[in-house]
């Protein structure tokens, strides 16, 4: 396979067409090595538009959502970026390229492990994954400039919401199948937030976030 060209046609045939004409987005795209957070058995599937099985019943994202995500984020550089699901690392190491920090919180312990050994091989060093569940567990670094969400949720966690800083914004995929939407929330003072749900997608759930009860009365 020519990674190179596989590369670049992911970019230009996935990711441009799905709106996302970031300038820096795309350059990042093109020097993160996706093929390298992939698990060897599937890594001729790197630049598929595809997810991508991790073990343990999680997943990479399309490398489009991922995109799309990443430009959504808007992360600066001197943003303090908290991730919830490492899974292979991937988008950990995209969010770190553009931020000063990045604290990534992994349920799973192999999967985090995988994560921490992907980003030190890329030469990451300003991102931490810690083995933890990000449903609960609040990183004692916060507030945070942007938290992404890395697989969706039935609706947007409230305790996550308390955990940015005026200004921040959260992104996460929020709803259930058949559809669930991107859903951007911004802080916008003590109490208020603004949100945008820019597009439509579905994608694996995140591990122990809250599930509505579906019955009517």
């Amino acid at each position: 396979m020519n990674l190179e060209q596989a590369r670049f046609n992911m970019i230009e045939q996935q990711i441009r067409p799905w709106d996302v004409l970031d300038t820096e987005v795309l350059h990042l795209l093109s020097v993160v090595k996706r093929e390298d957070f992939v698990p060897l058995a599937h890594r001729a599937l790197a630049f598929v538009d595809m997810e991508i099985p991790l073990g343990h019943g999680q997943v990479m994202l399309a490398p489009r959502v991922e995109a799309r995500m990443l430009q959504d984020a808007a992360v600066q550089k001197h943003e303090k970026v908290l991730e919830i699901g490492s899974g292979s690392g991937y988008m950990t190491a995209l969010l770190a390229h553009r931020a000063q920090r990045v604290i990534s919180l992994e349920i799973n312990p192999e999967l985090a492990a995988m994560a921490r050994t992907n980003l030190q091989k890329a030469g990451i060093h300003n991102a931490e994954v810690r083995t933890l569940d990000g449903s609960v567990d609040a990183p004692v670094e916060g507030p945070f400039d942007v938290i992404v969400l890395g697989g969706s949720v039935a609706e947007v966690p409230q305790n996550l919401l308390s955990n940015l800083k005026i200004g921040g914004r959260l992104i996460a995929i929020v709803g259930n199948e058949p559809i669930m939407r991107e859903t951007l929330v911004t802080r916008t003072g003590e109490a208020d937030f603004t949100s945008s749900q820019p597009w439509d997608t579905v994608v694996p759930r995140l591990l122990n976030f809250p599930e509505p009860s579906h019955f009517k009365f």
